[in-house]
C-alpha cells in the first residue's frame, strides 16, 4: 500500500510517498512560492534530487505537477492507481476531532468551521484536500491533526483563566500543536525505555518550537496554546510575554490588531532580538564566536526551554527521559548541552563529549547522550510516517 502524504502551506506544498509494506519513503519533495512567477518544485527519488522551475498559479497545479512527476521518467509509480490513499496534515481539529479521520463532506464542513482558529494555515489545508479529491476521484483522503495528540490534556491544564463564557462561546483554550512529532518521538522513547509507565519530556525545537509532558504515552501538557504563538521563543514568534506588554506596544506604536499579530508572529523571537535573520544556525555560530547579541539570543532561547523542562518535571512528578528533536534539537549539540546545564538536580548528566561528536561525525539514529539517571535522547522526528500510519490504519479496510 502506497500513501501520498501532503502538507499544504499558504504558498508551499510538501509531499512524500511512503510504501507501507516497509514504511520507507520512495519519493519526496516540496513545491515552493506557489502563486508567484518563480515557483519551483524539488523532487527526490531513487537517490536523485532535481529542481524544476514550473508555473504553479494555485495548489491545484502544484498537486497536478507532483502527480505527473511521480509517474514520469524518474517516477515511483506507473499510474495514480498505485496511490491507495492520501494523508493530509491539518493544523486544527479543535475539540471536534480527537483522532485522525476519513474525510467526508461533513468533515470538510467541520474543518471550515475551524478556520477562525487557524486562519493562516487552515484555508491552505482545506484547499489541498479539495484539490486532491478533484484530481484523484475515488481515492480516500484522511485528515491528521496537529492538535489531536494533545486532546488528552486535563481541563485544568488546557483552560485559560478568562471568563468561562469565552471557552463556551468562542472555544478559547489551549490546543497545542506539532502533535504528530510529539506522538512519534514519545512512542519511540517509550519503546526505547521498554516500559509503558514512563514520564517523558519532548522538546521539538526548530523555527517553530514546542515542548510536551507525556505520562504513560498520553500528553498531559504542552507549551503551544490556542495558536502556535504561545510557549517558547521561536524563529519569528515571541512566545510567552506579559499580555499587557502587547497592549502597551500597540498603543505606543499606534498598531492595529493585524499589525500586532504580524509583529508577534513574524517579527519577534530570534529575528526580533538577533535582528540579522531568524536562522538559529547563524545565532549559534555567532554565539560561539562571542557576538554579544547572538549570546543574548542564545541564552534567552535556552533559558526558556530549561524553564519548561523544570515545570514539566514537576507536572509529571519526575522524569525518566528528555528527548530532543526538530531541526535545532537534532542538529545543535551546544544547544542541547546548554539546556541540560543546571538540571543535575533532576538527575540529568549529559555526556558532553559524545553529544558534541554527533554533529561533527554526523552520527545518525536514535542516540543516548546522557550518563545520569534521567535518559537524554536525540531522536529524529518523522511526522510524515505518523500521517501515513494513521492514513493506513483508517483506510486499510
Amino acid at each position: 500500500m502506497k500513501i501520498l502524504v501532503l502538507n499544504s502551506g499558504s504558498s508551499s506544498l510538501k509531499y512524500q510517498v511512503i510504501d507501507m509494506s516497509n514504511e520507507k519513503t520512495v519519493a519526496e519533495g516540496i513545491c515552493e512560492r506557489i502563486g508567484t512567477a518563480d515557483s519551483e518544485m524539488t523532487y527526490k527519488a531513487h537517490g536523485n534530487k532535481t529542481k524544476v522551475e514550473h508555473g504553479m498559479p494555485t495548489h491545484k497545479e502544484a498537486i497536478d505537477l507532483v502527480l505527473k512527476t511521480l509517474q514520469g521518467e524518474n517516477g515511483v509509480i506507473k499510474s495514480i492507481e498505485e496511490i491507495d490513499a492520501v494523508g493530509h496534515r491539518v493544523l486544527h481539529g479543535a475539540e471536534t476531532f480527537k483522532d485522525s479521520v476519513l474525510i467526508t463532506e461533513e468533515v470538510l464542513a467541520k474543518l471550515e468551521e475551524n478556520v477562525p482558529l487557524g486562519p493562516l494555515h487552515m484555508p491552505a489545508n482545506i484547499m489541498g484536500i479539495k484539490n486532491c479529491m478533484e484530481l484523484m476521484p475515488g481515492k480516500p483522503n484522511v485528515a491528521v491533526f496537529d492538535t489531536a495528540f494533545h486532546q488528552t490534556l486535563p481541563n485544568y491544564a488546557y483552560m485559560y483563566p478568562l471568563p468561562y463564557q469565552d471557552y463556551e462561546e468562542l472555544r478559547v483554550r489551549k490546543y497545542g500543536f506539532h502533535g504528530t512529532s510529539h506522538k512519534y518521538v514519545s512512542q519511540r522513547a517509550t519503546e526505547i525505555l521498554g516500559t509503558k509507565e514512563s514520564k517523558v519530556i519532548i522538546c521539538h525545537l526548530g523555527n517553530g518550537s514546542s515542548i510536551s509532558a507525556v505520562k504513560n504515552g498520553e500528553c498531559i501538557d504542552t507549551s503551544m496554546g490556542l495558536t502556535p504563538l504561545e510557549g517558547l521563543m521561536m524563529g519569528t514568534r515571541c512566545g510567552n510575554i506579559d499580555p499587557a506588554a502587547v497592549l502597551y506596544v500597540m498603543e505606543k506604536r499606534n498598531m492595529s490588531i493585524n499589525e500586532m499579530d504580524t509583529y508577534m508572529n513574524k517579527k519577534s523571537g530570534i529575528l526580533g532580538i538577533y535582528e540579522k535573520n531568524s536562522d538559529f544556525r547563524n545565532v549559534r555560530d555567532d554565539y560561539l564566536n562571542g557576538d554579544e547579541r547572538a549570546t543574548l539570543t542564545f541564552n534567552m532561547l535556552t533559558y526558556r526551554i530549561k524553564q519548561y523542562i523544570g515545570s514539566y518535571a514537576a507536572t509529571l512528578g519526575g522524569v525518566d527521559a528528555i528527548c530532543f528533536t526538530g531541526g535545532i534539537g537534532e542538529n545543535s549539540g551546544v544547544t542541547r548541552e546548554k539546556i541540560c546545564e543546571g538540571l543535575e538536580f533532576l538527575g540529568v548528566e549529559i555526556d558532553k563529549e559524545f553529544n558534541s561528536r554527533i554533529e561533527t561525525e554526523r552520527l545518525d539514529g536514535e542516540l543516548l547522550i546522557s550518563k545520569g539517571k534521567v535518559k537524554v535522547y536525540r531522536i529524529n522526528t518523522n511526522e510524515e510516517l505518523v500521517i501515513a500510519e494513521d492514513t493506513y490504519r483508517i483506510t486499510k479496510n
